[in-house]
């Protein structure tokens, strides 16, 4: 039996009392927006919690002004005692026997919010964004299509995390359409390069994890001590233009086919809400270097689905069906291998961790993958696609089953418009 809150929680809600994921929301138009936590359909005012003087253990007792803050970061950025102090204080004054909140009438309705009330918005202030290529399925499957089998995927693969530096300022919140992007595509014979909307327009079934302390410039983050600068994951599509990605990305890699959007689910998953849901991660030959060698080599058990509602059409259709446990190299790896150059990360930023494809047919994490590059075709409601067409909106979702409950990520959703001229 899962953990009793006096809040109703729905038997399949994503949001019971062992998850309790940090967000960012707005009450109403023009009021001020500040952190909140998901509980069953209700959004709790973190600002309400702190006014109230809520929370009074030893770390945020007299810091808890971070909950008035119009992000995440400072709360973020004050490290794993403040996060545990919280989500404990908030599993308690959430507990169906605890009559603190429960009992306090004018408290409980400032305090619990109908989820379906609010706008969710960006968590946190990202001021950095890297996008790594950790699964081995979505790196061989690509790998063997433009390449071959024989050099699907390269030496320094297997050695080190590889990744790029992606665009910050075009991370959106879940719900925020995408506009199809225009630009260069590969020349076709003697033609020069084809220029106008993307016409192979993909989603990237990813996670990310949200940076906490960061670390000093100079100054490497150990890998067995990475998970603690690690707050928690979200759900991330990383939309891609393979058309426009193709031709420009050798020698330097993704830019333009990249850049004009990211989206991500509004609730940070904490790893302490993950930790009943750790697993081996996939053995790694050859063994990594020292400074990537985990004394625990683990990932997270996360089901992940991606659905695609066709547009024109009223009932999405599955496509993927993949697992955060099937990525190569971890999310500690990757910090670490980050901040091994001296590269230092701060509050808020964000790691993807790249398409997260796994072995079979339907687990692919991508259009690119599932249709072998318009090769083949899916069916969806009676329709088929080859990449994504205008009006079709692609939703995500991914969560952890535990004994008589979940712990869950929401959604994260966006639909493609057409191109502006």
């Amino acid at each position: 039996m899962g953990l009793k809150s006096f809040v109703d929680v729905p038997r399949d809600s994503h949001f019971p009392l062992e998850n309790l994921p940090f967000g960012v929301f707005r009450p109403a138009v023009g009021e001020p927006a500040r952190p909140g936590v998901a509980i069953g359909d209700y959004v709790l005012d973190l600002a309400a919690i702190a006014s109230a003087g809520l929370f009074d253990g030893p770390v945020l007792r007299n810091h808890s002004q971070c909950f008035l803050e119009p992000s995440l970061n400072l709360f973020l950025g004050m490290g794993r005692p403040a996060w545990k102090e919280a989500r404990l204080t908030i599993q308690r004054l959430l507990s169906a026997d605890e009559p603190t909140l429960r009992d306090n009438a004018s408290l409980r309705k400032k305090a619990l919010l109908p989820m379906s009330e609010v706008e969710m918005l960006l968590p946190v202030v990202i001021g950095d964004y890297t996008d790594f290529f950790s699964s081995y399925y979505h790196a061989k499957n690509c790998g063997t299509m433009f390449r071959g089998p024989e050099n699907a995927i390269s030496q320094n693969w297997y050695h080190l995390p590889i990744a790029y530096h992606g665009r910050a300022s075009s991370v959106v919140i879940s719900g925020t359409d995408v506009i199809r992007p225009r630009g260069q595509g590969h020349p076709v014979g003697n033609s020069p390069p084809y220029f106008g909307p993307s016409q192979k327009m993909d989603f990237e079934l990813e996670m990310a994890a949200i940076v906490g302390p960061g670390n000093e410039l100079g100054r490497p983050v150990g890998v067995d001590e990475a998970a603690d600068r690690i707050f928690g994951l979200v759900l991330m599509n990383d939309w891609s233009a393979r058309d426009i990605q193709a031709w420009e990305y050798v020698p330097l890699g993704p830019f333009l086919g990249k850049s004009f959007a990211t989206t991500i689910s509004p609730w940070i998953v904490t790893l302490d809400a993950l930790e009943p849901f750790v697993c081996p991660a996939p053995k790694q030959d050859p063994p990594p270097l020292p400074y990537l060698a985990e004394s625990k080599h683990t990932n997270y058990d996360i089901h992940l689905e991606v659905w695609i509602k066709p547009a024109g059409h009223e009932h999405p259709s599955t496509v993927t069906k993949s697992n955060f446990k099937h990525l190569y190299w971890t999310i500690s790896q990757q910090l670490a291998h980050h901040t091994i150059n001296g590269c230092n990360l701060r509050p808020g930023d964000m790691l993807g961790t790249g398409t997260i494809s796994g072995p079979d047919p339907d687990s692919l994490g991508c259009l690119l993958e599932l249709t072998w590059n318009a090769q083949n075709q899916l069916t969806l409601n009676g329709t088929t696609r080859k990449y994504l067409e205008d009006g079709d909106e692609v939703t995500f979702t991914g969560y952890c089953k535990g004994n008589d409950y979940n712990v869950g990520f929401g959604t994260c959703t966006g639909k493609l418009l057409p191109s502006i001229p």
